[in-house]
């Protein structure tokens, strides 16, 4: 006999979620105002100060970075990339997606690397944050700015603080794997020479796990980079916005533009955060070891 069908009760969780966003849209009116306040300083400031220096000077400086980060050739590429960026007239909507994505990756990152430094060293933690950061790396990136929207309305800042959320969770889970991947005997040995846990975390395990810990900055920028350019479409402006104005007037030439500039950047950030990681001490020890 086939067994008849079970009415399940609906939930309604898409309407406690909407009570939840109106409590703290009604009730946490002060915090979201310093929110908006210090996100909408820091990135007008950076974005000014990127803004007043020639672009032909900023992107040679910005060569130069990448060479001192990596080799004269990514250095070489670095600046053809930026004179690309400025061929297409994208100077201004990149160096404001530059600013944006900076400031989010410093939010992201003074959030997720302490975070990452308590759960490597609790077990309550990070079973704690586990399901957390997996809820936070699988929600479909739109989703962020339904909520962020409502609360600061059209503009910069809920594009910043959606863009905070999502980049936070790789910046965790690799500090985390980085502290927890330090040899225990290094660290029996700090304490057998009385050394105290501050010390040991910032003298022995944050040194020997900054490779690890530099390959989560490297992922906390990309997605930063790739989640800004989803938030033009709520007024965060920059390359994201000139991406959706090309989609929604099927504007190739915009769109592919566009596009292709937020790739220049992504390649130019990727390289220089690999290329600083890889210049770490131990991280030149572990080259040396491996030949």
């Amino acid at each position: 006999m086939i067994p008849t069908a079970v009415n399940i009760p609906r939930l309604h969780i898409g309407d406690w979620f909407e009570t939840a966003v109106e409590w703290i849209k009604d009730n946490l009116g002060p915090l979201l105002d310093v929110i908006s306040y210090v996100g909408n300083f820091l990135n007008d400031n950076l974005a000014a100060g990127l803004h007043w220096v020639p672009p032909l000077i900023l992107a040679i400086i910005l060569g130069l970075l990448a060479w001192a980060a990596g080799t004269w050739k990514l250095g070489l590429g670095s600046l053809i990339g930026m004179l690309i960026i400025q061929s297409m007239n994208l100077w201004s909507s990149a160096m404001d997606t530059l600013a944006l994505v900076i400031v989010s990756t410093v939010v992201a990152l003074v959030i997720a690397v302490p975070l990452g430094v308590v759960a490597a060293r609790s077990s309550v933690v990070s079973r704690g944050l586990r399901p957390v950061l997996d809820f936070m790396q699988t929600l479909p990136v739109f989703v962020y700015l339904v909520p962020t929207v409502v609360i600061w309305g059209i503009g910069v800042i809920p594009g910043m603080v959606a863009t905070v959320i999502f980049s936070i969770p790789p910046g965790v889970r690799l500090t985390q794997l980085g502290i927890q991947q330090v040899d225990k005997e290094m660290v029996e040995a700090g304490h057998a020479f009385g050394a105290r846990p501050r010390a040991i975390l910032l003298r022995i395990q944050v040194p020997l796990a900054m490779p690890t810990i530099m390959a989560g900055v490297n992922q906390v920028i990309m997605l930063a980079l790739s989640m800004v350019v989803v938030a033009g479409m709520v007024g965060a402006g920059g390359l994201g916005s000139d991406v959706y104005q090309g989609l929604t007037t099927l504007d190739v030439p915009l769109a592919f533009e566009g596009g292709l500039g937020v790739v220049i950047l992504a390649m130019f950030l990727d390289r220089v955060t690999a290329g600083v990681g890889g210049r770490s001490s131990v991280a030149r020890a572990q080259r040396k070891t491996s030949r």
